[in-house]
Formats: structure tokens, C-alpha cells, sequence
């Protein structure tokens, strides 16, 4: 099991924590919404739960509750720009169909 980021998203992170000042690194989960079933949560976390998983990329943790890792195991999360918007970028292998706003996905 392993989760990823690009260097672009380490760096984007990165920035983050250093003006938030503290955060043990990233948590990355999912939730019940949207038209497709399920949506990406991100937030930083200032501790570490004793069931989380951690993975470590380019300096930065990114940690996942048990429940969450099921439907995130192999992704990478990458920073892109495209015109004018910016944003996370979530290559998922474990997705099977996305609704048409992008904003819930279907395993």
C-alpha cells in the first residue's frame, strides 16, 4: 500500500505548513458525498492517530485513517495548473467513473 506526490504537490505542501507555522503533514481522506458516492478530503493534521497509516514523500507525511486507505491505496496527488486555476490533482487507479462536476467519484 503506498500513497504518492508529485514534486509540485510536496512543494505546494510544503509552503503550506511553513506559514501555517506546525502540522505533523497532510491528511488525506475520503467522505460519503456528491452525485458519485464518495469525495477526497484534504487538511493538514497537527497529530498523529495510533490507526493512521503514514507515508512519506518528498519530506512531507501524508496520513490516512483505516477506513479511507481502501479507497486511496496507489494514488498520487499532484499540483496542477491550468490557465487560470490551480489545484490538487488526485490520479486515483482505484476509481471506476467520476460524475460530470469532478467532484465525487465511484470505486
Amino acid at each position: 500500500m503506498a500513497i504518492t506526490l508529485t514534486e509540485a504537490a510536496a512543494s505546494h505542501i510544503a509552503k503550506f505548513l511553513k506559514n501555517r507555522g506546525k502540522g505533523a503533514g497532510l491528511r488525506l481522506g475520503v467522505k460519503t458525498s456528491g452525485c458519485s458516492g464518495m469525495a477526497y478530503l484534504l487538511e493538514f493534521a497537527d497529530q498523529i492517530e495510533a490507526e493512521d497509516s503514514v507515508f512519506e514523500d518528498h519530506g512531507i507525511k501524508v496520513i490516512i485513517d483505516p477506513k479511507s486507505l481502501v479507497y486511496l491505496d496507489g494514488t498520487e496527488l499532484d499540483f496542477v495548473k491550468e490557465g487560470l486555476n490551480e489545484g490538487f490533482k488526485f490520479n486515483n487507479p482505484n476509481v471506476k467513473g467520476q460524475c460530470g462536476c469532478g467532484e465525487s467519484f465511484q470505486v
